[in-house]
């Protein structure tokens, strides 16, 4: 899968591309990713918590 957006304002072919990484890459952002969301629901459960006592 690939993107190419082009800059109607720019004289440049292309202003932004993107290439789907390989599948492993992309499986280790996606956990990376799940990991973060997991923390910061966390953190949040915690900061109610303080608010709250």
């Amino acid at each position: 899968m690939s993107f190419s957006f082009s800059d109607p304002q720019s004289n440049h072919d292309r202003a932004f591309s993107f290439t789907e990484p390989n599948s492993e890459d992309l499986e280790r952002q996606l956990q990376a990713i799940a990991d973060m969301a997991h923390q910061i629901l966390r953190l949040v459960a915690e900061v109610r918590r303080h608010i709250n006592n």
